[in-house]
C-alpha cells in the first residue's frame, strides 16, 4: 500500500514524527521532527547543516513513523524516498513554523540553509493493535 488509509489519516495532524535515515556507515539515524501532512506525503523543513539532512542527500531512502500518543497501539509508518528542494526564501519553513508557533530562523545559524523534504511513500504500514 502506498496511500495512508482513512483509518490513520488523522495521524498526519500529530505534533511529532520520527524520521529514520541511513548514515554514511549504513546504520540508521533517528530524529524527532516537526512536519506537515500533505495528502499521502509528509513534508519537513530541515537545515542543511544537520546530519539527517546530509544522510538524505546522500541516500534518499527513509522512513517516517507517527505514533498515536494517546493510543500507542496505533501508528503509521511511511517508507519512501526523500525529495529535497531548496527553501531559500523560507516559504515552506514559515508554513511549518505556523503549525508550531515558531520562526524556524531562530534554529539556524549564519549561512545555514533550509530545504523542503517530502517523503514520497513506496510503502505505508498502518497498524492498530487494539484488537
Amino acid at each position: 500500500m502506498t496511500t495512508i488509509p482513512a483509518s490513520h489519516r488523522a495521524l498526519l495532524e500529530s505534533q511529532f514524527a520520527t524520521l529514520a535515515t541511513i548514515g554514511a556507515d549504513g546504520r540508521p539515524q533517528v530524529s524527532e521532527v516537526w512536519f506537515l501532512g500533505d495528502g499521502d506525503t509528509v513534508a519537513l523543513s530541515l537545515n542543511t547543516a544537520r546530519q539527517k539532512t546530509k544522510n538524505l542527500m546522500a541516500r534518499p531512502a527513509c522512513a517516517v513513523f507517527i505514533l498515536d500518543i494517546p493510543n500507542p497501539y496505533r501508528y503509521v509508518e511511511i517508507r519512501g524516498d526523500a525529495e529535497i528542494t531548496p527553501d531559500d526564501d523560507y516559504e515552506f519553513a514559515d508554513q511549518l513554523g505556523a503549525k508550531y508557533g515558531v520562526d524556524l530562523r531562530v534554529h539556524d545559524g549564519p549561512g545555514d540553509r533550509r530545504v523542503v523534504v517530502r517523503v514520497r511513500p513506496t510503502r505505508v504500514n498502518a497498524v492498530d493493535m487494539r484488537g
